[in-house]
C-alpha cells in the first residue's frame, strides 16, 4: 500500500454493556479506495463517526493524515470530507450559497472558495442549477450538491458512508465516478456500504465487518481465494458461516 493516511488501531467502541464495535484496526492508504464492508448493524457507521470525531472512542484510536482523533480533532475535521445518505441541504439556499455557507464555516479565503466552488461546479455538472434554490433540485442534484459540500475544502481524506442507499441509478453513478475521480487526485476515500458489488468494482483493499469485529481486512483477490469464491458476496457469506456467532 501507500501511505497512510487514516489508520485505525484496536478501536472499540461500547454503550453501556453493549459493544457496537470491538476491536478494529485498519489502514486507508493514499489515492486508493478502502472499502468498510458489512451488513447493517455490523459497525460501519459507528467506526466512521469515530474516526470523523463525532464519537469518542471507548478504548483505542485513530488518526488521519497524521492527526490523532484524540490529541487533534480539530485538525482531523480540517482533512475529512464526509458524505452520508443523509442530504440535508438548505433549501432556501442557492447551490453556490450552500457551499460558500460550509466554506466560510471551514474558514476558507473567499477568493480560495469561490475558484473551488467554480471547479466543483465543472467536475460535477451543476453548472446548469447551481444558482437555483436547492429546495427546486432533483434528487439528483442535491447529492450533487452534497458531495461539493463534503469536500469544498478539498480534504485528503473522503469518507462515503452508505452514500448510494435509496438513490436511483443515476444518482448512485455520480457518488461512484466521483469516488473514482478522488482516488485518481490521491485522496485516501473510504467506502462504507453493504452493496459488495459495488465494492468490489471499485475497492482493491477491503475490511469486512460482522457484529462490531472485523472478519477480513486483505485485498478482494486474497479473501477471494482464501475463500474459494468467485465474488466477493460469496466470500462474505462463507467468511461469516466461519464466524463465531
Amino acid at each position: 500500500m501507500d501511505k497512510a493516511l487514516v489508520t485505525v488501531t484496536n478501536l472499540t467502541k461500547s454503550y453501556g454493556p453493549t459493544e457496537a464495535v470491538h476491536g478494529v484496526s485498519f489502514t486507508a492508504p493514499a489515492g486508493e479506495i478502502f472499502g468498510l464492508l458489512g451488513p447493517n448493524g455490523a459497525g460501519k457507521t459507528t467506526t466512521i463517526r469515530v474516526i470523523a470525531t463525532v464519537l469518542a472512542p471507548t478504548t483505542g484510536t485513530a488518526s488521519v493524515a497524521g492527526f490523532d482523533i484524540h490529541t487533534n480533532p480539530q485538525a482531523v475535521r480540517r482533512h475529512i470530507g464526509l458524505l452520508t445518505t443523509d442530504i440535508g441541504v438548505y433549501d432556501r439556499f442557492s447551490g453556490t450559497e450552500n457551499l460558500a455557507y460550509f466554506g466560510r464555516l471551514y474558514g476558507m479565503d473567499e477568493g480560495a472558495l469561490q475558484s473551488r466552488i467554480t471547479t466543483l461546479a465543472d467536475l460535477l455538472d451543476m453548472k446548469q442549477f447551481i444558482n437555483r434554490k436547492a429546495g427546486t433540485y432533483s434528487t439528483g442534484m442535491k447529492q450533487k450538491l452534497a458531495i461539493a459540500r463534503a469536500v469544498i475544502h478539498d480534504p485528503d481524506v473522503i469518507i462515503f458512508d452508505e452514500p448510494t442507499s435509496g438513490l436511483d441509478v443515476l444518482a448512485a453513478q455520480t457518488v461512484l465516478q466521483f469516488m473514482i475521480h478522488a482516488k485518481e487526485q490521491g485522496k485516501a476515500v473510504i467506502f462504507s456500504t453493504h452493496h459488495l458489488p459495488d465494492a468490489e468494482r471499485l475497492c482493491a483493499h477491503v475490511a469486512i465487518m460482522h457484529q462490531g469485529k472485523l472478519i477480513a481486512n486483505d485485498t478482494v483477490a486474497a479473501i477471494k481465494r482464501s475463500t474459494k469464491t468467485a465474488n466477493l458476496e460469496d466470500a462474505f457469506l462463507a467468511l461469516v458461516k466461519k464466524s463465531p456467532a
